[in-house]
């Protein structure tokens, strides 16, 4: 099993921490950057084990027949992995293509 990412969901990686840190999420840039870090490592290395559902259709615009899985990070905050599965040489391959948490997600979950 591979865990991949799509060039849109490693530049929101890229531009998380700066966002989390400029909106005064956390206060030093080393926090932002480390939580953004643990997030990637989290859905990188547990996404196959995760229970995931099919989204809903108003995430095909990420993807036609995604499944999503999520990551709870503190009690305020889950973060929801969108992806499609395929397997490719008998290996099962997993591609994160959008990345959205309970507080902009939710209501369509």
């Amino acid at each position: 099993m591979r865990v991949l990412f799509s060039r849109q969901v490693r530049e929101f990686f890229d531009t998380l921490e700066i966002i989390l840190y400029e909106k005064g999420y956390f206060s030093f840039e080393d926090y932002a950057h480390k939580y953004a870090d643990e997030l990637f490592y989290d859905i990188k290395t547990n996404l196959p084990k995760r229970l995931h559902k099919p989204a809903p259709p108003y995430f095909d615009q990420y993807g036609k027949g995604l499944y999503y899985a999520s990551f709870r990070v503190n009690k305020q905050t889950e973060w929801y992995a969108f992806f499609s599965k395929y397997i490719e040489n008998g290996e099962i391959i997993y591609l994160v293509q959008h990345i959205e948490n309970n507080h902009t997600a939710a209501q369509y979950l």
